[in-house]
């Protein structure tokens, strides 16, 4: 007997735990005590369509609470079962109801479907959120290099969020602003004693077109005088031009001493010619004499020449030994 009342009180006991799963009394009375019409048939159907009672209940509380009575139990459940968040749009809608942020249910769950924060999207346009810029560097017409920091102050726009561009297009624009600016300035000084001039243009061009973020101000934070642009790409220059020139010059050398080394050639040719045709004397000295042509006396007289010549060349010409001396010592 006492082991079947044990088996009794265990099926109870399941059977009680999987009735008030199936059809939660206790949140169905909590709801009652809130005043949120909803049935307990609706609480045990939405446990067969696998949607959270507790998540959709206590956002009807909630809703109902803040003075939002046009949201349904319907359109909750529609989002929780597209992969929404049930809550965080509750949140937001109640924050934005409190901070008279036009914002209605459907711009909240495609905001929320989008895989944006709509609450913390609510939360900025009331406490606008402060990004800080990456040092950016630009030069200004002088050739000298200011790296600027900026602090940029924007709010949430609720009707931009769907499709608007985010915190990283807003600063790829304010520091292609900043460049531009600074690259316009005649002189880095003119930057240096007014840098809110480089926030009045940069707010002239209305950056935050097209993105989800609202820019109400930009302030330079820090400039920094970085290199002298201007002086190193001089410097570059003068080497290049310097390079230039030692190409064409050592180009001109080469060609000169191919011009040398051609012209040597074309002596050498010309000597070997000279040679070949001095070889050739003694034979026509042998044909002249026998054709009769040429006489002994007359080779005795070139042969007198011939060695005049030489003496009168070896007495032109100084010692070896006496070349440097000077001419009284």
């Amino acid at each position: 007997m006492d082991l079947l009342f044990l088996v009794t009180v265990a099926i109870a006991f399941v059977l009680l735990c999987i009735f008030f799963y199936y059809v939660p009394f206790l949140l169905w009375i909590s709801a009652k005590v809130s005043g949120v019409n909803i049935s307990l048939i609706q609480l045990f159907l939405m446990r067969i369509r696998k949607v959270p009672p507790g998540v959709i209940t206590r956002a009807m509380i909630e809703a109902h609470k803040a003075g939002l009575k046009t949201l349904t139990r319907d359109e909750l459940e529609a989002h929780y079962l597209a992969g929404g968040h049930v809550e965080r749009v509750v949140h937001a809608l109640v924050s934005a109801s409190k901070a008279n942020i036009d914002l209605s249910f459907q711009m909240a769950t495609a905001i929320d479907l989008a895989g944006r924060d709509v609450f913390l999207a609510v939360q900025m346009s009331v406490n606008p959120k402060v990004i800080d810029t990456p040092p950016v560097a630009a030069v200004a017409k002088d050739g000298i290099q200011l790296i600027a920091k900026a602090r940029v102050t924007v709010r949430a726009n609720i009707k931009q969020l769907v499709g608007g561009a985010g915190e990283e297009t807003i600063l790829a624009r304010v520091g292609e602003g900043i460049v531009s600016s600074i690259g316009s300035s005649g002189s880095h000084k003119s930057v240096l004693e007014n840098p809110d001039s480089i926030s009045k243009l940069v707010l002239r061009k209305g950056l935050d077109a097209g993105t989800a973020f609202e820019i109400l101000s930009i302030d330079i934070a820090d400039i920094d005088i970085g290199k002298n642009i201007g002086a190193v790409l001089q410097m570059d220059q003068a080497q290049a031009d310097k390079n230039i020139a030692q190409a064409k010059a050592e180009e001109r050398r080469a060609m000169a001493v191919a011009t040398e080394q051609e012209m040597k050639a074309k002596a050498q040719e010309a000597r070997a010619k000279v040679i070949e045709a001095e070889a050739e004397i003694p034979k026509a000295m042998a044909d002249a004499f026998r054709n009769g042509n040429l006489g002994i006396m007359d080779y005795y007289r070139m042969k007198n020449i011939e060695a005049d010549t030489s003496m009168r060349d070896a007495i032109s010409k100084p010692p070896a030994g006496n070349q440097n001396k000077p001419l009284n010592g």
